[in-house]
C-alpha cells in the first residue's frame, strides 16, 4: 500500500475521505481500516472519493460491500466526488453484485431429489446407448450388402484377441469352478449316501448356469473393458477423427469387427469352459467320492438332457452382445482426459456384468415358464 492510500472517517462532518489507490493490492489494508472504524448508529454519512487517484473492481467493491453494509444499520450513505471512470466502474460492479444477490440460494437436494436426478440421468444415457445400437445395426446392413467393406483381418484380429488368447485363464477358472461345486455339493450327498447324483447336479449346473455366466463375466473384465480402453484412447488421439476424415466410419473399421468377433467366440468360449468344468468336477468326484471316470462319463449322457447343453450355448450370444456394445459404447463416449478412460472402462465392465446377471436371470424365468 502506498504511503498516501487511506480511509479515514470524519465523525463531525460525517465523512469518509478516501485517498490514493483503491486496488486489490491495498484491499487487506484499507480493509482493517475500515474494521477500527466506530460508526454512528444513525443519520447520514458521505463517502467522498475526491483524492481518489485509482480504483479497481476490489476497490469498487470495496466501497459497495460498505454502504451495504452501513445501510443495513440504518444509516443512509451517499457517494460524492467520484471520478467518471470511477463513478462508472462503481456503476458495473453494483449491477453484477444484484445479479449475484438475485440467485436463489443453493440447497442441497434431498433424498428423492437425488434419486430423481440419477434416474433421469440413467435414463438419458439408456436413450444414448439405444441410439448408438441403432447406427450400428444401419452401418450393419449397409455393410452386409457390399461385401468389398467387410474388415476380415480386423474380425481375424478380433477373434484372435477374444477368443484364442482367453483360452488359458477360462480353462483354469472353469475347472476351479467345477472341483468347488464339486467339493462343495459333494459334502451334502455323501452325507445321505447319493455320491452318484454328483454327476447330475454338476452337469446340469454347469451347463446351463456357470460355464456361460462365468465365462461371460470374466470376458466381460478382459475384453470389454479392453475395447473400451483402446476405442477411448483412440478418440483421445483423435484417430477416429482422422478415419471420418478418410471417409471410413468407425462402425465399419472398429467396432462392428470386434462385436461380430466376441459375437463368434464367447460360444466357443462357452463350450471350452463346459468341458473344464466338468473335468474338473470328475477329478473332485473321483479323489473324493470315489466315482470313477468311466462311471462318470458313463452315466453323464443319460441323466444330462441336450437341451441343457444348447440352453446354456443359447444364452453366450447374448451375453456377447451386451459385452461388446457396451464396451464400445463407453469407448465413444470417453471425453479429451486421459482419466475419462479409466472411469468409462470401469463403467463398461460394471455395466457389462449387471446387464448380463439380469438377461440371466430374465432367461432362468423364461425357461422356467416353458417348463425346459
Amino acid at each position: 500500500m502506498t504511503e498516501h492510500s487511506t480511509i479515514h472517517f470524519d465523525p463531525n462532518n460525517r465523512q469518509l475521505k478516501c485517498r490514493g489507490d483503491l486496488n486489490l493490492a491495498n484491499l487487506p489494508s484499507l480493509q482493517t481500516m475500515l474494521a477500527k472504524i466506530s460508526w454512528p448508529g444513525s443519520g447520514e454519512i458521505t463517502i467522498d472519493g475526491e483524492a481518489v487517484t485509482k480504483m479497481d473492481s476490489a476497490g469498487a467493491w470495496l466501497i459497495l460491500e460498505l454502504q451495504n453494509s452501513l445501510e443495513k444499520t440504518g444509516l443512509t450513505i451517499h457517494l460524492q466526488h467520484f471520478s467518471a471512470e470511477s463513478a462508472s466502474l462503481l456503476d458495473i460492479v453494483k449491477k453484477k453484485l444484484g445479479e449475484k444477490t438475485s440467485l436463489p440460494a443453493m440447497t442441497k437436494p434431498n433424498f428423492l431429489a437425488t434419486v430423481g436426478i440419477n434416474t433421469i440421468a440413467q435414463l438419458r444415457e439408456f436413450q444414448t446407448y439405444l441410439a448408438f445400437i441403432g447406427k450400428l445395426t444401419f452401418e450393419a446392413l449397409r455393410i452386409a450388402l457390399k461385401p468389398a467393406h467387410w474388415r476380415w483381418k480386423s474380425l481375424a484380429g478380433a477373434l484372435y484377441s477374444t477368443g484364442y488368447q482367453g483360452l488359458p485363464i477360462i480353462a483354469l477358472l472353469s475347472f476351479l469352478i467345477g472341483v468347488v461345486l464339486t467339493y462343495q455339493m459333494g459334502l451334502q450327498l455323501r452325507n445321505y449316501g447319493a455320491n452318484i447324483y454328483i454327476v447330475d447336479l454338476l452337469g446340469l449346473s454347469v451347463l446351463r448356469e456357470f460355464a456361460p455366466l462365468i465365462t461371460a463375466i470374466m470376458v466381460s473384465g478382459r475384453t470389454g473393458s479392453a475395447f473400451t480402453a483402446s476405442i477411448g484412447m483412440m478418440k483421445l488421439n483423435q484417430e477416429i477423427d482422422a478415419l471420418d476424415t478418410l471417409g471410413v466410419t468407425p462402425a465399419e473399421l472398429l467396432l462392428l469387427p470386434r462385436i461380430i468377433g466376441l459375437f463368434i467366440a464367447l460360444p466357443l468360449l462357452t463350450m471350452w469352459s463346459d468341458i473344464f468344468g466338468i473335468v474338473g468336477g470328475m477329478v473332485m468326484s473321483n479323489n473324493m467320492l470315489g466315482i470313477t471316470w468311466y462311471d462318470f462319463i458313463n452315466r453323464f449322457p443319460h441323466v444330462i438332457p441336450l437341451r441343457s447343453f444348447i440352453i446354456g450355448i443359447g444364452k453366450a450370444p447374448v451375453f456377447a452382445l451386451i459385452i461388446a456394445t457396451i464396451g464400445c459404447f463407453e469407448g465413444i463416449q470417453v471425453k479429451n482426459s486421459a482419466d475419462s478412460v479409466g472411469q468409462n472402462t470401469t463403467r463398461s465392465v460394471v455395466l457389462a456384468i449387471f446387464f448380463i446377471i439380469v438377461a440371466d436371470a430374465v432367461f432362468s424365468v423364461i425357461f422356467s415358464k416353458m417348463k425346459l
